[in-house]
């Protein structure tokens, strides 16, 4: 299993870390990939990366805008090009909208301009949406983006699942699905191919219902695997394999 999203370079892990990942080793967790979220955390994150030789993404998430755009834009072309021909660096993101956290048109542009790098530096992009859905298709349908990227932390219904998957975007499932109450996002799995998904924990963040204030860890990726095999009425290794040639496929592993 690759844990697609996944947020371990925070301080959360900082007391633990070496026994989650040997924990993650013997549950089949092969790999990660650590979304980036803010220049001034981009180093602690890479060096986190390369200690455990995971996967990484290079990118400003809509809670860190910036002040001055135009220059976090230029560091972050100065990190994408300095970093282009290490295979661990896999997309741009986390980038996105969210319409929560200090919603503005200072996010549509940061985001637009971290999409241009994307085509720029054919790499797939790593999205954050949240209550933005219509504006996010929207400026997705006027940039094209070639390699696409993941949606990620899917909670929509199908209709907006298969306007993201007619993008060329997959979608990625953490533990929402493994509410009882996430029925839209339940109906979008068990009604579309498993092709068009990614299994991510967003770690520490969006713990399962049903542990709310416990912090989250890709421990809980064989819970999310058996509730979709349970909903696709299929078998888990079916489900698994499915996942890694998705995963490999998008980020080129």
């Amino acid at each position: 299993m690759i844990d697609t999203h996944a947020h371990l370079d925070m301080a959360d892990f900082d007391q633990d870390r070496d026994e989650l990942v040997a924990e993650m080793s013997k549950q089949g967790i092969s790999s990660v990939i650590i979304p980036g979220v803010a220049a001034d955390k981009w180093q602690h994150q890479l060096d986190i990366a390369d200690k455990y030789q995971w996967y990484f993404a290079l990118g400003i998430h809509p809670w860190y805008v910036p002040d001055e755009i135009d220059r976090a834009i230029v560091l972050l072309d100065a990190m994408l090009q300095q970093y282009r021909e290490n295979k661990r660096l896999v997309a741009v993101g986390e980038c996105g909208l969210d319409k929560l956290h200090s919603w503005s048109n200072k996010q549509l542009l940061l985001l637009e301009k971290q999409l241009h790098l994307a085509q720029t530096y054919q790499l797939p992009v790593i999205l954050h949406a949240v209550k933005a859905h219509q504006e996010l298709i929207t400026l997705l349908k006027r940039c094209r983006l070639e390699r696409g990227g993941v949606i990620h932390g899917f909670y929509g219904n199908r209709q907006i699942a298969e306007q993201y998957i007619d993008l060329g975007f997959k979608l990625g499932v953490g533990g929402l699905l493994l509410n009882p109450s996430a029925k839209k996002l339940r109906q979008a799995v068990t009604e579309l191919p498993l092709e068009h998904f990614l299994l991510e924990t967003d770690s520490p963040s969006m713990s399962p219902f049903d542990q709310p204030k416990t912090r989250n860890t890709p421990l809980i990726l064989s819970r999310i695997v058996s509730e979709i095999s349970f909903l696709k009425k299929n078998e888990t290794v079916c489900i698994l394999e499915q996942f890694n040639k998705n995963t490999v496929q998008l980020f080129e592993l």
